[in-house]
């Protein structure tokens, strides 16, 4: 059990649009392999962040910023827009190639339009997400 939770006594996650915004300057090495639940880290406060991911919620409603979610392998997630009900965007890209970037868009309907490491073309999240497990290069 980590330090938040035995000092607390409880379970101290948040709902991920209640989690506040850590601005810290962050590193490559620095992003975390698993979903952070205390905090959300925007695409601004990454050092290494490529444009494309600075600008990808630039075209969506509200224009949100994208945050970090995970790293799934050698791949580094992160979203712009909310989980579900809304437009939003992922963005994964290799850690050690940032070039190596493939984009999902989901839509208020749940469908989802994007390509991943193989060159498939998904309609969900799940098969994309999959795709980039199993092309960890």
């Amino acid at each position: 059990m980590d330090r938040a939770r035995l000092v607390a006594g409880h379970d101290t996650t948040m709902r991920y649009d209640e989690r506040p915004i850590d601005d810290t300057p962050i590193h490559t090495a620095d992003l975390p392999p698993t979903p952070i639940r205390d905090r959300n880290i925007p695409a601004t406060a990454w050092v290494e962040a490529p444009a494309d991911l600075l600008t990808l919620g630039a075209d969506l409603p509200g224009s949100p910023v994208a945050e970090y979610k995970r790293r799934i392998g050698p791949w580094l997630l992160w979203r712009a827009g909310p989980a579900k009900g809304a437009d939003a965007r992922y963005w994964a890209a290799l850690a050690d190639d940032l070039a190596d970037a493939h984009t999902l868009r989901l839509f208020p309907d749940g469908s989802a339009a994007g390509a991943g490491p193989s060159g498939t073309t998904h309609d969900r999240f799940r098969a994309w997400k999959e795709d980039l497990r199993d092309h960890d290069r």
